[in-house]
């Protein structure tokens, strides 16, 4: 068993605290923590800080903090306490960074479709605010409205994109450390288990299946920044040492 290192420990403790709390206080800090949209009056820069210590559910925190134990430990573990948080908060920024650029590219394309239609931005606001619009004048599918919609309004919370770039450098340091699924337990190497892991967020983000509300570009965003940092630290760690 993997032991708990000193930071992993006071990071599972603060996302703890930060689940806990307001179901204690009875208080919702969704509109002031969570990660929203850019464009939407809620949006604050500092979200993209705490959005990585929000959580949605139960097993959201759990899955979430037993990959922070059990990968992040032996990184860690390499690494030090301060080279360690500096890539955990890196992957968790640049994945709320990628995840809101790859939102505003969506939302934007949207908003010029409807622009093109005659529609002004007070209509487009409006339709934003109440959720509703004429479908014989807006000649856009309702599945796109939709999104445009949700990309407006949902905000994004959790570690996961951290937690993505502490699975890539896991994968890049450990490759052939045997990993799996809970629904499919069959050992694979990291190296084939964690790209396969991001293909399909890939694909989930881009095609229409995703299951749930998974913000599955945070998640690519976290295991990019995640790639980038391991990889020059892996390639230029006899300067280092």
């Amino acid at each position: 068993m993997n032991r708990l290192t000193d930071t992993i420990k006071h990071l599972i403790i603060i996302n703890v605290i930060f689940f806990i709390a307001p179901q204690l206080l009875k208080l919702d800090f969704t509109n002031i923590l969570a990660l929203h949209f850019p464009e939407n009056e809620h949006f604050g820069f500092w979200q993209y800080l705490t959005h990585i210590f929000m959580h949605g559910s139960f097993g959201h925190i759990l899955f979430n903090m037993y990959g922070l134990w059990a990968f992040g430990t032996p990184l860690e573990q390499m690494w030090g306490k301060k080279k360690f948080l500096f890539f955990y908060f890196s992957a968790g920024l640049g994945a709320g960074l990628i995840y809101t650029l790859v939102n505003y590219y969506q939302f934007n394309g949207i908003y010029e479709q409807l622009i093109q239609l005659g529609i002004s931005s007070s209509e487009i606001q409006n339709i934003l605010e109440i959720g509703s619009y004429d479908e014989n004048r807006i000649a856009v599918s309702n599945d796109n409205m939709i999104k445009f919609y949700n990309l407006y309004h949902t905000p994004a919370v959790g570690a996961s994109g951290a937690i993505y770039g502490i699975l890539v450098a896991f994968g890049l340091y450990f490759k052939d450390a045997k990993l799996a699924l809970i629904f499919f337990p069959v050992p694979i190497a990291a190296k084939y288990f964690i790209p396969v892991m991001i293909l399909g967020d890939l694909f989930f983000g881009m095609t229409k299946y995703s299951i749930g509300n998974i913000a599955h570009f945070a998640h690519i965003g976290g295991a990019l920044i995640g790639f980038l940092i391991a990889w020059y630290w892996k390639k230029n760690q006899f300067k280092t040492n």
